[in-house]
């Protein structure tokens, strides 16, 4: 029987395993998941498609101007998927941070983004304080409101796995990664699927697999990182506060939470906690939840609203003393090989620039793949059209 050969192999099908299997339409592709496209971290976000405003304060500039060209690109391609939404900033006199600094980290924003329509910020008179959806007011300073962007992360990954389908790639699922052994210029691979194990030769492996990244490379028999897992928890509440989105601080630490709409109802979130155990147990621990529903009720006393569920996932940040929240955002691709890879694990990421990270991926892997008459261009796929299944 004749093996099956691929130019590249991707383990995991989140946002980041099918944005290079669509960065790589031309070759001929494999993508093996686990589960379920996007059943991870990638459908347990923040749902934003954002700069990382708070990027600013740790100097993350470079992420945060990629991040910001990153949305604007996701805007004009998947308009059914991503949409621009007001973000409100209530800064009180407790507040770690006083409205000229809040004022100065906006125009840096702003500049960085462009200084286009969807970077502007405004600060929000009194007059406006009490159409809050009954934001507290006590205390409160100034109300600044800025622009950034929401979508639903799953559909978002199954719309660019589909349209990395589309241009030719094969995707597998649930279909379990046993092992790869690097045999000269090709890894031979196994994996399970429908009972039976499976082996193919691919050029290139990708790792994509989040959380299990580092499982991954242990049984490719690759180098790997020092990470922690970082869990995040967010609640679904049954009421809407406004159309808006509020990013807040927690009145117990004054790190970031998000308040959101999100289908009608509400979304509040993330929490930043170390999580030591099996990726496949995480669950919202109740201490988050009450952090949560804290920071909720502090910003908002008369929501009335009920919880109706919580949902956690889990971030890979690089093992540092330094706390979860400080540490930084940019994505770290590890490769077997610096001159001539054949082997790239994908460590972090963030939602909004998975695209721009396919794209790095591909340019590193470039001298080890094989010439194609024309690449795509993934800032010119219309994903609106994808059929999402």
């Amino acid at each position: 029987m004749t093996e099956d050969r691929y130019d590249i192999a991707v383990v995991g099908a989140g946002i980041h395993g099918a944005g290079v299997a669509q960065a790589a339409a031309g070759y001929r592709t494999l993508v093996i998941e686990k589960s379920a496209p996007g059943a991870g971290t990638s459908s347990r976000s923040s749902k934003l498609i954002h700069g990382g405003l708070r990027y600013l304060e740790s100097g993350q500039l470079r992420l945060v101007r990629e991040s910001l060209r990153e949305r604007e690109i996701l805007l004009r391609i998947a308009p059914g998927l991503v949409r621009r939404v007001p973000f409100l900033i209530p800064v009180y006199q407790d507040s770690a941070r006083p409205p000229w600094k809040i004022r100065l980290g906006l125009s840096v924003y702003a500049v960085l983004g462009g200084g286009q329509r969807g970077t502007r910020f405004r600060s929000l008179g009194r007059n406006a304080w009490n159409t809050l959806g009954g934001l507290r007011t006590d205390g409160l300073r100034a109300v600044f409101e800025y622009w950034d962007a929401q979508t639903d992360d799953a559909a978002l990954t199954r719309a660019v796995l589909s349209s990395a389908r589309d241009y030719g790639t094969e995707v597998i699922y649930p279909a379990l990664f046993e092992d790869a052994v690097c045999e000269g210029d090709a890894y031979r691979i196994r994996y399970r699927a429908q009972g039976q194990v499976r082996t193919c030769v691919t050029t290139v492996l990708i790792n994509a697999g989040g959380p299990w990244v580092n499982e991954i490379q242990e049984r490719a028999q690759a180098p790997s990182l020092a990470i922690d897992l970082v869990q995040g928890t967010h609640i679904h509440l049954d009421r809407p506060v406004t159309d808006r989105v509020f990013y807040v601080e927690s009145p117990r630490d004054r790190r970031p939470v998000f308040v959101m709409p999100w289908r009608g109802a509400t979304l509040v979130g993330t929490t930043e906690t170390v999580f030591r155990s099996d990726p496949e147990s995480v669950l919202p621990l109740p201490q988050e939840i009450e952090y949560l529903e804290e920071t909720l009720r502090h910003y908002f006393p008369r929501y009335p609203g009920k919880r109706m569920e919580a949902m956690a996932g889990l971030r890979v940040l690089p093992k540092q003393a330094a706390s979860p929240q400080s540490r930084s955002r940019e994505t770290v691709l590890l490769c077997d090989d610096p001159a001539r890879p054949h082997l790239v694990a994908i460590y972090g990421g963030k939602l909004t620039a998975y695209r721009a990270t396919a794209a790095k991926v591909l340019r590193i892997l470039g001298p080890s793949l094989p010439p194609v008459a024309k690449r795509v261009r993934t800032d010119n796929i219309d994903l609106s059209a994808s059929a999402i299944d």
